[in-house]
């Protein structure tokens, strides 16, 4: 494994379980808030980030590399409101694109083949995790100054279960 790319997966691998973290805290403010659906959609979303970082970590102990687990720091924990919230994941996801981006480029230029086929399902995802992002923290501005809307997207929100991704 090229030292270049290890590196790099080791830095996105981090990356991935900072959003899981992420997510899972902003999980703990929509319970605090009594908004279950949107705390149950962010627990999922927690989860899939799990999986992402999950996915890189076989993959670099499969190519022969070396894992090094960082040390992760605290993620925010309030928000000024539900659309504060999904605002911040949305800018977040923008951020992993950026990552994931520049991870391909390293992969493209260290002529590592299996990386850059591996990082385009993680392209892929990028785009859906994106625009979903940005789909709710439109719907949460849009009603977050009506209960009633604020609560049907709770229960809307409630039904999303982990889907366990592809293989990448």
């Amino acid at each position: 494994m090229n030292s270049r790319v290890e590196k790099a997966i080791n830095e996105q691998i981090h990356a991935e379980f900072f959003s899981f973290y992420l997510y899972l805290s902003v999980s703990a403010y929509f319970k605090t808030i009594h908004l279950d659906g949107f705390a149950n959609w962010m627990s999922v979303q927690a989860q899939e980030e799990f999986g992402h970082a999950r996915k890189l970590f076989d993959f670099l102990i499969e190519r022969g590399g070396q894992v090094e687990l960082m040390a992760l720091e605290a993620p925010e924990r309030q928000w000024a409101s539900p659309s504060a919230a999904f605002e911040a994941a949305l800018e977040h996801e923008k951020y992993i694109t950026e990552r994931i981006n520049s991870l391909v480029n390293i992969s493209t230029e260290e002529k590592d083949h299996a990386t850059t086929v591996m990082l385009h399902w993680y392209v892929a995802e990028q785009v859906e995790e994106v625009a979903t992002a940005d789909t709710l923290t439109n719907q949460v501005k849009m009603v977050e100054g009506s209960s009633h809307g604020l609560l049907m997207l709770d229960r809307e929100l409630a039904g999303r279960t982990l889907t366990p991704a592809a293989a990448p």
